[in-house]
């Protein structure tokens, strides 16, 4: 008898363990996947705010009036950041960047002093951009509002294509994790199907039956959800390794809301396929169970 406990032990160990682990495998696909939609925001966002939009300022406005228009600028929602280039400076940049020295040639200086503008992500879309220039170009100081509309477009159609696929996946995913957590679950409760089937015999109730089952599977989903996290963690150090650059686009909030959500998903996933499981095999009649 005491054998055949051991035996059935054995037997019993292995199976959850390999549930733990298959169920923290799939959590952390799961999670590669979320933290590129993440970061793929984070990006778009970022690449966003980094599209430079310059406002052209009349020749005959000096640089107190250009300077009152800058800290006027600077008050309004849809400034991420604001920068006055006065004409000297203005005409510093053509040489440095050109190399070409005009002065020789030319008495005055024929570039224009202007306010280079940095939006806030939500701010840069096609038809944000119109309705901020028309406002702008009304300024008596301001002579045009110049930005490239192509990479505007780019910008924002791109990245909503990109994110939309990632969702569909996100979804389609989803579905496949249950699934296959699911499979897996079911595999590891087969051999315990007679002993839930005696349990019912001598009268325990259907609730008393699938809570040790519901608790086994709480905590499974649990560590599964602690391995993936941290699985998810290592990868995130070693990708922040090869790209420097990614730490711009960190959110710590947003990657601990993340990380408490792939924990929450497998001890939700475990839960409902435990609790799913239990029920099938206390309404399957006992020649079903062979």
């Amino acid at each position: 008898m005491a054998t055949s406990k051991n035996k059935s032990r054995r037997r019993f160990k292995p199976s959850h363990i390999y549930s733990i682990i298959s169920t923290a495998l799939v959590l952390f696909v799961a999670g590669i996947l979320f933290l590129i939609l993440l970061h793929g925001s984070k990006m778009s966002d970022y690449l966003k705010e980094n599209i430079s939009f310059t406002l052209i300022l009349k020749d005959d406005v000096n640089d107190d009036s250009a300077k009152k228009l800058l800290a006027e600028l600077s008050t309004q929602p849809f400034v991420k950041s604001a920068d006055y280039i006065s004409k000297a400076q203005a005409q510093d940049i053509y040489i440095e960047e050109f190399g070409d020295d005009y002065r020789d040639m030319l008495e005055g200086n024929p570039l224009f002093s202007s306010i280079d503008i940095k939006m806030n992500a939500n701010y840069t879309q096609p038809d944000s951009v119109m309705a901020i220039q028309n406002k702008l170009q009304t300024n008596p100081a301001v002579q045009e509002f110049y930005y490239e509309s192509k990479l505007v477009e780019l910008a924002n159609n791109n990245f909503k294509t990109i994110n939309i696929i990632i969702i569909i996946l996100s979804l389609l995913l989803g579905f496949v994790a249950f699934t296959l957590i699911d499979s897996t679950i079911r595999l590891a409760m087969y051999s315990q199907r007679f002993l839930l089937r005696s349990m019912q015999l001598v009268g325990a109730t259907n609730s008393f039956i699938r809570k040790p089952f519901l608790i086994k599977g709480l905590l499974n989903g649990f560590i599964s959800g602690i391995i993936a996290v941290a699985l998810l963690i290592s990868l995130l150090n070693v990708m922040l390794n090869i790209l420097p650059d990614l730490k711009a686009l960190q959110d710590f909030n947003l990657t601990i809301s993340l990380f408490a959500g792939i924990i929450f998903l497998g001890i939700f996933f475990t839960i409902a396929s435990s609790y799913l499981v239990v029920n099938k095999y206390l309404r399957m009649h006992l020649d079903e169970l062979y």
